[in-house]
């Protein structure tokens, strides 16, 4: 008779409160959105993602974005790589953001991309950001719905490189309509690159194409493209996860000056015009 009382008990529990409870929503999944800024529009969200660190996703992140808005779309980009922020460097802005009862408001380049990044926010953009996992998820979160981001029609989220916290987050706190995946030549990376993949998969979030980054350094004088990675196996990895080549980007020395100096809005990025395209398809 206990038994039963306490089935019935749990069966007839109400209390919304309950995180994971399957009385939460009358049953339905639990939805882990974060409200958005109230004062703030975003059309699109496009996540970018690496498998592992060094194979230039900020760069990515940045050329995609520089491209967007050269197109006439209103871009912002969300920094979510919070213990290694390069986004203001390489746009050349600096906090600290400013903000008000309607939020806290993005940095803007002088093509005018908005900017949110930890960097805007911190006093000495050269202090390590030492913080535990849920501490950075929540930054995440706070970028989406306290920073008043206006009219947007694409938001690009620079995350971290892995499958961990931030990732996580993102993908169940923030209505992402598709992720460009970052890879570079080396084989190892083809393979680390099937797991972030494969989370996008399990989380169903839809995964926009492939750009591989490194794929050749061309020779100053000849024009001959040297294979300083060893040759691509991009062919054969889009091949059997069934997704498009979105570009293939050479090692840049004129892209990385203009990186370093802050003026990543001249950049003019041929090589990326398919992941333009199909971003703009989304």
């Amino acid at each position: 008779m206990a038994e039963n009382k306490e089935c019935s008990s749990a069966s007839s529990c109400s209390k919304e409160s309950c995180e994971g409870c399957p009385s939460r929503n009358g049953g339905a999944p639990q939805s882990f959105l974060e409200e958005l800024n109230p004062f703030s529009s975003v059309k699109k969200v496009i996540g970018i993602v690496s498998g592992k660190g060094g194979v230039g996703k900020s760069f990515v992140t940045a050329s995609l974005a520089a491209a967007m808005r050269k197109q006439g779309y209103e871009v912002g980009v969300l920094d979510a790589d919070i213990t290694g922020p390069s986004i203001p460097k390489m746009f050349g802005v600096h906090g600290p953001a400013e903000g008000n009862d309607m939020g806290l408001f993005p940095v803007q380049s002088n093509d005018g991309i908005k900017i949110m990044s930890l960097n805007l926010l911190v006093d000495d953009e050269e202090s390590p950001v030492v913080w535990r996992g849920p501490v950075i998820a929540s930054t995440v979160k706070q970028f989406w719905h306290d920073v008043c981001w206006g009219d947007l029609d694409y938001l690009f989220v620079d995350m971290p490189p892995g499958t961990g916290d931030v990732p996580l987050t993102v993908f169940q706190s923030l209505p992402v309509d598709g992720i460009v995946i970052v890879t570079s030549p080396q084989e190892l990376v083809q393979l680390i690159v099937k797991k972030a993949i494969n989370m996008a998969g399990m989380m169903k979030v839809p995964v926009l194409g492939i750009v591989e980054n490194f794929s050749f350094l061309k020779c100053p004088d000849c024009g001959k493209e040297i294979k300083v990675f060893g040759e691509s196996h991009l062919e054969e990895a889009a091949a059997e996860l069934k997704l498009p080549i979105l570009g293939r980007m050479p090692l840049e020395p004129e892209y990385a000056k203009l990186a370093d100096e802050g003026e990543f809005h001249k950049v003019e990025n041929p090589y990326l015009e398919e992941a333009v395209k199909k971003i703009g398809e989304v």
